[in-house]
């Protein structure tokens, strides 16, 4: 697993309060952890912080699972 994934999968379970192993690329954010878009655009500010990513709000309300989230962050962090 790479250090973004990693990263990724700490702060979410931190959040959310589930074990790391749960978070599978196609666990749903929404319907699986109960995030809203508060939430979404907390985790959002958390991973620009941590990653050294610029998000903007149109690419954050595309991200449902936690593949989605890896996907784009990896995009950010290669470009």
């Amino acid at each position: 697993m790479d250090e973004i994934t990693l990263e990724l999968r700490s702060v979410i379970a931190s959040k959310f309060k589930v074990p790391p192993e749960r978070l599978r690329p196609e666990t749903d954010l929404v319907a699986e952890l109960g995030a809203d878009s508060l939430d979404v655009v907390e985790l959002v500010m958390a991973f620009e912080e941590r990653l050294g990513v610029q998000i903007d709000d149109a690419e954050a309300e595309g991200v449902r699972t936690f593949g989605d989230l890896i996907d784009l962050v990896r995009a950010k962090r290669a470009a």
